[in-house]
């Protein structure tokens, strides 16, 4: 195997499949990095099990300068293939295998020799064959990430609550994640409705990974599933997950469906005055935010406090306060993960009472996105 390729163009594809490369895993051969050539390409591909990713790099890319001299196959160790390569002095570089799968990588006047591993002995990935394929543009699926897995577990304890709940039924495609404190749920209509009804998990961490690879630029995502496994297809890269196995919690149950309090509120407005009483809060122990809403006052002031450090106290700026009086106290910290979902909207947030989850929902859109949030209790 032997081929000269431009080095920035190799990075970019290498650290695509970086994300699936981790060094802690008990098969010895996953800490590498796959290279299969053929006389018009390089297929990259990287896995941990749970996550695997491969890539292409084409000779008819202008800006890969991809010569291939002789095709073959190797695995090389990831970290420190991917350290040299970035060290290299000049734009292009050469790969050359010779027997006893050993590496020779030279730019320039550096020449280093590393030793690989058979490919053949690199586990398969998984083959997804599915007519049914979900499409959408890529800045909308990242958005729909981004806003959903702010909501899913860290403890192992639960692990099906370390994934988003995705559900496709007809044109309705919903996201729903919740760690048992808060929750998130995203609704798109689809252009094009699905054949099947599908109902997965897929693990937050995986999805992370994902919206990290949805560039500003990316066009659109596909999604095809399986029955343990979601392929996500990016132009010239598939992005594979494992699906968590087991049911996940009716999660419509906990959406209040009617409210005594509401008040409507700029995003940024609340998130600014939270941000600053949770500098306190942070300081004490239990870490909670108060917000005391009066109705026929038309006021709502916040409170933070600290018994080491002191108090905080500020009047929000509401556009519309309706209902009964309450005071209810929260960990600001989901609160803040919730507003920044919002960007610069304007919302609405609806009360029942003050050990009732409260709703956040965009004033023009509420139906199709909401965030909700447990108070804690005080007393």
């Amino acid at each position: 195997m032997k081929f000269t390729v431009n080095r920035q163009s190799f990075i970019k594809k290498l650290n695509d499949v970086s994300r699936a490369i981790s060094t802690k895993t008990t098969i010895p051969i996953l800490t590498g990095l796959k290279l299969e050539v053929t006389s018009n390409e390089i297929t990259f591909t990287g896995s941990d099990t749970d996550i695997s990713i491969e890539t292409t790099l084409r000779a008819d890319d202008e800006n890969a300068e991809l010569n291939v001299e002789e095709a073959g196959n190797i695995v090389l160790p990831a970290r420190f293939f991917g350290e040299i390569v970035k060290r290299l002095p000049e734009a292009t570089m050469t790969v050359a295998v010779k027997e006893g799968f050993q590496a020779n990588i030279t730019s320039g006047a550096a020449a280093f020799t590393i030793n690989g591993l058979d490919a053949n002995s690199y586990p398969h990935l998984p083959e997804i064959e599915s007519d049914d394929e979900v499409t959408l543009a890529g800045d909308v699926f990242r958005d729909i990430i981004n806003t959903t897995v702010i909501a899913v577990s860290n403890q192992e304890s639960r692990p099906i609550l370390t994934g988003v709940h995705f559900t496709l039924a007809g044109d309705q495609f919903t996201a729903v994640a919740t760690d048992s404190h808060r929750l998130s749920q995203r609704k798109i209509t689809l252009p094009t409705p699905a054949t099947e009804t599908h109902d997965v998990i897929i693990p937050g961490k995986s999805l992370v990974e994902l919206s990290r690879m949805i560039g500003e630029d990316s066009t659109d995502v596909k999604m095809r599933l399986a029955e343990n496994q979601v392929l996500f297809l990016l132009g010239d890269t598939s992005f594979y997950s494992r699906l968590l196995e087991g049911n996940y919690p009716d999660t419509s149950r906990l959406i209040p469906s009617e409210s005594d309090t509401t008040m409507e509120i700029s995003a940024p407005t609340l998130l600014s005055a939270i941000e600053r009483a949770s500098l306190l809060s942070h300081e004490s122990r239990n870490n909670v935010v108060k917000i005391t809403l009066k109705g026929e006052e038309k006021s709502a002031t916040i409170f933070g406090n600290s018994p080491d450090v002191g108090a905080v106290e500020e009047n929000l700026s509401a556009i519309s306060l309706e209902g009964s009086d309450l005071e209810i106290s929260f960990n600001p910290d989901y609160l803040k993960d919730a507003l920044r979902s919002f960007g610069q909207s304007q919302i609405k947030l609806s009360f029942t009472s003050a050990l009732r989850p409260f709703t956040l929902v965009p004033s023009e859109d509420e139906q199709n996105f909401i965030q909700l949030i447990t108070p804690v209790r005080t007393f």
